[in-house]
């Protein structure tokens, strides 16, 4: 019956046609779309890599006016392989650099709740395997005018993706990383929180 009309019916061939080549693109997009991303990221952490050690950004660091979009710490996540630079902001394009710090909390090693969010599936997905980490392992920090080190104080647990109270202050110095979950996912978030463990000097 189907091939019938097939043969009879041209404009049900063409429409077939190109259903097709939609489905065809919509595939290459899915498996290409990640790898443009993590191109894209590859070159904007190129250009955050030298702006993070120049000295106007140790300036503006200073007086704490560092621009979204711009350097504000170095990710070191020794158990993981990660070494990232962290943005300031977590707007769309800021989050393009693959990590970002949530302005409205304090600056990287400072007191109270220090928050940052990443990509786990795209831009480079900084923060892609951080479901592995373990209480103990241990996280760093560097900004252009000194560091420090946290402890991740717990296994990494899921909340709703409205729940913002996890970047809430803490009295303590802590720090909580958030990103999607599951991998590929905005259904959740994945939470990280680690409590400070000493203080690193300028290099």
């Amino acid at each position: 019956m189907l091939i019938e009309l097939l043969r009879t019916r041209r404009w049900l061939r063409r429409l077939l046609s190109g259903l097709s080549v939609l489905l065809l693109l919509g595939g290459v997009g899915l498996v290409g779309f990640p790898f443009a991303t993590n191109m894209w990221q590859g070159r904007i952490q190129e250009r955050l890599d030298d702006q993070i050690a120049s000295p106007e950004l140790q300036q503006a660091y200073k007086e704490r006016k560092v621009e979204t979009g711009d350097s504000l710490t170095r990710i070191k996540i020794p158990a993981l392989s990660l070494d990232t630079v962290v943005v300031e902001g977590i707007t769309p394009s800021a989050l393009r650099a693959g990590a970002g710090h949530y302005p409205q909390t304090p600056l990287p090693c400072e007191g109270g709740n220090v928050s940052i969010a990443g990509h786990r599936t795209t831009y480079g997905r900084p923060f892609g395997n951080v479901d592995q980490l373990k209480p103990g392992d241990t996280i760093e920090l560097t900004t252009p005018i000194g560091g420090c080190v946290y402890q991740v104080s717990r296994a990494p647990f899921v909340v709703a993706p409205s729940e913002l109270s996890v970047i809430d202050p803490t009295p303590e110095r802590s720090l909580t990383l958030t990103t999607c979950h599951p991998k590929g996912s905005a259904a959740q978030r994945l939470i990280i929180r680690a409590t400070w463990v000493k203080d690193l000097k300028a290099a």
